[in-house]
C-alpha cells in the first residue's frame, strides 16, 4: 500500500427503498434499475482515477453487492444497529463510519473519500481535479447543484475521522463542522439525483452508459442515446 493512499466509500440502501421521490414517474423496479445504472456509472468512474486505491461499497442488499464486485469495488456489509439514531434515520452516515473505519483498519492511516452513489454523469477527471484542488491536512466538502446538499466529503487527513453528516442541509452541517467547501467547475461531481429534473440535467451533462442504456430501455421521454458519453 503507497503512503497516503485515498480509498473511497460509497453507501446504498436497499433496492426497495430506492429514489421514492421518482415515484410518480418510475414503477419500483425501474426505479431500482436506475440505482443499480446510476451506481455503476458512479463506481466506474471513481476506479478510473489513478490516485483512488480502492472503492468500498457498503449495502445490505445483495443485487448491489453483485453488481459492485463485478465493477472491482470491495463490498463492506451494513452495520447492525440496535438502536436508531435520530440523526442517522436511514443510515447512511452509520454505514459510512463504519465502512471508513474497516478501510484503515485493513490499511492503516489513509485518506478517505465517501461519495453518493447517484452520480451518473460524474467524470474521472473531474473527480481527479478536486482531488488535486482539496487541501492536505483537512475536511473538505462538495456542495451539491442544489446548493444544501453534500455530493462528496473528502479527508485529506490520514488520521482524522471521516464524520459524514449527509442528509438534509449537509453542505451547511459538514462546513459548520470545519469542512473546507471546495469551488471547482465539477458539474458532474456536483449532479446527484433525486428528482426528474435532476435526472434530466444528468442527460444533457452526459450521462454515463448504464444509466443512459437503462433510461433508454424504460422509455425516459428524452431522446437519450444520442447524448450518453462514455466515463473511460
Amino acid at each position: 500500500m503507497r503512503p497516503h493512499a485515498l480509498h473511497a466509500v460509497i453507501a446504498v440502501k436497499s433496492l426497495d427503498r430506492a429514489k421514492s421521490r421518482l415515484a410518480d414517474r418510475l414503477r419500483p423496479e425501474h426505479r431500482a434499475r436506475l440505482v443499480l445504472a446510476m451506481l455503476a456509472d458512479t463506481v466506474s468512474a471513481a476506479v478510473a482515477v489513478p490516485r483512488i486505491a480502492s472503492v468500498t461499497v457498503v449495502t445490505p442488499d445483495p443485487v448491489v453487492a453483485e453488481l459492485a464486485r463485478r465493477l472491482g469495488a470491495v463490498v463492506h456489509p451494513e452495520p447492525h444497529r440496535e438502536v436508531i439514531d435520530a440523526t442517522d434515520p436511514d443510515g447512511l452516515n452509520t454505514a459510512l463510519t463504519d465502512a471508513a473505519t474497516a478501510l484503515r483498519h485493513r490499511h492503516g492511516p489513509v485518506e478517505l473519500l465517501a461519495l453518493q452513489a447517484d452520480l451518473p454523469a460524474l467524470r474521472p477527471d473531474e473527480l481527479s481535479d478536486m482531488l488535486t484542488t482539496a487541501p492536505v491536512g483537512v475536511r473538505s466538502v462538495i456542495v451539491d447543484h442544489a446548493g444544501s446538499g453534500t455530493s462528496a466529503l473528502l479527508v485529506r487527513d490520514t488520521v482524522a475521522p471521516l464524520d459524514p453528516r449527509f442528509g438534509p442541509g449537509s453542505a451547511r452541517r459538514h462546513i459548520d463542522a470545519g469542512a473546507v467547501d471546495l469551488h471547482g467547475d465539477w458539474p458532474g461531481l456536483r449532479l446527484d439525483v433525486d428528482t426528474a429534473d435532476d435526472l434530466d440535467r444528468a442527460i444533457e451533462l452526459g450521462a454515463g452508459d448504464s444509466t443512459g442504456a437503462v433510461l433508454h430501455d424504460i422509455g425516459w421521454p428524452i431522446r437519450v442515446h444520442e447524448r450518453v458519453r462514455r466515463v473511460c
